[in-house]
């Protein structure tokens, strides 16, 4: 393992996945999700699976080698991270608003189906 760089984070705790997105460690959040799913990243020395697992100053992430130390500095926000929050607020916000808003009725008066099954013609002949 290479000496570990130090990454500074504006807020804390971070959840793994989004960390590895900011860091450039990986492509994306799917990259990432999927690197971690697979065992590829040590937190503190230890593999960890879960993809939302919180990182706080002190921690030491690993990935193929190369090791970042986490760093809580709240007056270093890098442009993508605070791009990253927004997005996901606005995100969170819009799904709350689509589950909250009540179905719309229209004010005219709607017949509803019977729920009567019809009756069936006779196909016998006396």
């Amino acid at each position: 393992m290479s000496a570990h760089s130090t990454y500074d984070i504006c807020v804390e705790p971070i959840e793994l996945y989004k960390l590895l997105k900011i860091a450039n460690m990986v492509g994306g959040g799917g990259e990432a999700k999927t690197m971690i799913s697979e065992g590829n990243i040590k937190v503190n020395n230890e593999v960890t699976v879960q993809k939302r697992k919180k990182i706080r100053h002190g921690d030491i992430i690993e990935l193929n080698g190369k090791a970042i130390k986490i760093a809580y500095n709240p007056a270093q926000k890098s442009a993508e991270f605070i791009n990253t929050v927004v997005s996901a607020t606005k995100n969170a916000k819009k799904k709350k608003r689509a589950n909250s808003k009540a179905p719309v009725t229209s004010s005219e008066t709607v017949t509803k189906p019977s729920t009567e099954r019809p009756k069936r013609k006779s196909t016998s002949e006396s």
